[in-house]
């Protein structure tokens, strides 16, 4: 079936040239929801327009990408010292995008997930080896059947110290891939600043814990078979 997707979805599978992206535009055009669903914590913090919540003292972000935002986000959400997360876009070039741009993969963005978490570097190993497991880095522009650019893999870091992990566990995992036979890692490893125009917008409220709101709803992700173990 992905074979026949890929044919028809050719054409999305072709990276935006900056010049040729969406504009976008200057404010969110829809409401941001706050709370989360599941953890009934602040999914905004300092990014919110008005009274700000910020995160606990010592939380970090970092941003992921592997497919389908909803089922990401569902991964990341179960893991211990994680505070929030968010489903948005990151990646690309186009400000305050709307779902149905990022779907036309002329936005540059992919469909993204932020995660705020506490306890540095051990926790980020489990995001990480939750992350890699979880869904297929070796299809580059495609999980599963969906295809197109804003479903890329990708792992986009707010610190240096966050980039040392991230480039460590890609180097690992790549080893446990061709250990198993499979394919060479696609994923898009950058520092957000250095992707598109350097931010993370947040989504629609409709696609914020979706698979916790709709428990049957769609999802492609679950263990690809290659465990990640980071330590």
């Amino acid at each position: 079936m992905w074979q026949i997707m890929d044919v028809l979805n050719a054409h999305k599978k072709q990276m935006v040239a900056r010049e040729d992206a969406l504009p976008g535009r200057v404010h969110y055009p829809y409401p941001l929801r706050r709370e989360h669903a599941v953890l009934g914590t602040d999914m905004l913090g300092p990014d919110a327009p008005e009274n700000p919540r910020p995160w606990p003292r010592g939380a970090e972000e970092i941003i992921l990408a592997g497919g389908c935002f909803w089922g990401i986000e569902r991964v990341a959400w179960q893991i211990p010292g994680v505070v929030t997360t968010s489903a948005g876009y990151a990646g690309g070039f186009t400000a305050h995008p709307t779902y149905e741009e990022v779907f036309s993969a002329r936005t540059g963005h992919t469909e993204a997930v932020r995660v705020i978490y506490e306890g540095g570097e051990e926790t980020l190993r489990r995001i990480l080896e939750q992350f890699w497991e979880q869904h297929d880095p070796t299809t580059a522009m495609r999980q599963g059947n969906d295809v197109g650019t804003e479903y890329r893999s990708a792992v986009y870091w707010t610190t240096p110290a966050q980039g040392e992990v991230v480039r460590d566990s890609a180097r690992r995992y790549q080893e446990a891939l061709t250990a198993a036979g499979r394919g060479r890692i696609t994923t898009e490893l950058e520092p957000l600043s250095e992707t598109g125009d350097g931010h993370y917008y947040t989504a629609e409220p409709e696609h914020q814990q979706y698979l916790a709101t709709h428990p049957h709803g769609y999802c492609n992700h679950g263990f690809n078979g290659v465990a990640c173990s980071l330590g």
